[in-house]
């Protein structure tokens, strides 16, 4: 293998395939980075086992071949040269790299051990999502996912498609978020399957106007193209929670509210909940609803919102209706929200309260409330 190429090229795309190598030291080829040359592009590419990612750069390719460098040694050394060509020139399992300044020879391994991933997306069974439209949906959801390595399913995304288009789904077993959205150029699909959180957030990181997604059923995978940039996941196995029969059919108390009224008063509640198990209170009563939060060190608080209220009966609920939950949750909620007002949905105290943003009738998050004494 012998190439020139743009040292900025070369260095953005190191820093990408860095962060899916594996330091297993079982499998010591996962820790290193694949350097493939061909025609005009270098693919360097990158794999934990769980995700990969290959990325197609221009090059002068003089002499095709290919070598893996361990990825620490080789993005250190790139990120300090200065930006200009980078010659990089292999033999055996050696690479020697330099600059009009600098030389230098890294050891590297045979890639007869690479594992084999994707290095391209099938346009004819792919799935095109506007970016803007996509990272939107996901921004809705990720916040919702599990970080709770014990239950693997809850760690990822629902996808479902459809000919009503794309449902995303996301729980933590705490709250629930769902979005959907009919803006695809692809509906004839009906597929469902889990994504890894991991993988959602690089994709959500891309600057391409549009991203391709193919699913391989049979190899349990799903494939992510963004420009000449190939990312692939293994797909979450188990038995995903059913979140329609999650969510409550009916509501006795709905509210709506300012959402920057409804932000300032969380935060304020906050500095008081922090030594409370994170619980603020919510009590809603007729034209206003109070979110109050205490604290055995600290003091208390409420701070009161005007509200347009549906559903309330003083005689029928015998007083304002109160219900309890994480202001952590409630606070990324509403940063999720994107226009200007925010509407609540509440039955009883016992069953998860519905948060809508009434400028995306598509979007719907749930909460559980904390169950309270007295």
């Amino acid at each position: 293998m012998k190439l020139a190429i743009l040292q900025e090229n070369l260095e953005k795309s190191i820093a990408l395939a860095s962060r899916f190598t594996s330091s297993r030291t079982q499998l010591p080829i996962l820790g290193n980075i694949l350097l493939r040359a061909s025609k005009t592009k270098l693919l360097i590419a990158s794999t934990n086992l769980e995700i990969s990612v290959s990325d197609a750069i221009g090059a002068k390719v003089e002499e095709e071949g290919e070598i893996a460098v361990p990825s620490k040694t080789f993005s250190e050394l790139v990120s300090n040269l200065p930006k200009e060509t980078v010659n990089l020139k292999s033999e055996k399992e050696q690479l020697n790299i330099s600059t009009s300044s600098f030389s230098s020879t890294v050891l590297g391994m045979n890639t007869s051990d690479f594992p084999k991933i994707p290095a391209s997306v099938n346009k004819e069974k792919s799935i095109s999502l506007p970016k803007t439209i996509f990272s939107n949906a996901l921004s809705k959801v990720l916040f919702a996912v599990s970080s709770d390595e014990t239950r693997p399913i809850l760690t990822g995304v629902l996808f479902t498609f459809n000919k009503e288009g794309l449902t995303l789904v996301a729980t933590d077993g705490f709250r629930l978020s769902l979005v959907k959205t009919n803006q695809l150029m692809n509906k004839s699909t009906n597929y469902q399957f889990v994504v890894p959180r991991t993988i959602l957030f690089e994709i959500g990181r891309v600057s391409e106007d549009e991203i391709l997604l193919e699913f391989r059923e049979k190899d349990k995978q799903v494939v992510f193209g963004v420009g000449d940039t190939v990312f692939s996941s293994r797909l979450l196995e188990g038995t995903f929670p059913d979140w329609e029969k999650i969510i409550p059919k009916t509501s006795s108390y709905k509210v709506t509210v300012d959402k920057e009224d409804l932000l300032r008063a969380v935060k304020l509640a906050s500095i008081f909940a922090r030594d409370n198990a994170n619980i603020v209170k919510l009590i809603i009563d007729k034209e206003q609803v109070i979110i109050k939060a205490e604290s055995s060190a600290a003091g208390r608080q409420e701070t009161k919102i005007e509200v347009k209220t549906e559903g309330f009966d003083p005689e029928l609920a015998e007083g304002p209706f109160e219900i309890a939950f994480n202001y952590k949750f409630f606070e990324d909620f509403i940063n999720s929200v994107s226009g200007e007002e925010i509407a609540m949905q509440f039955s009883e105290t016992d069953k998860p309260g519905v948060f809508l943003d009434p400028s995306s009738p598509d979007y719907l998050h749930l909460i559980m409330p904390v169950k309270i004494q007295g």
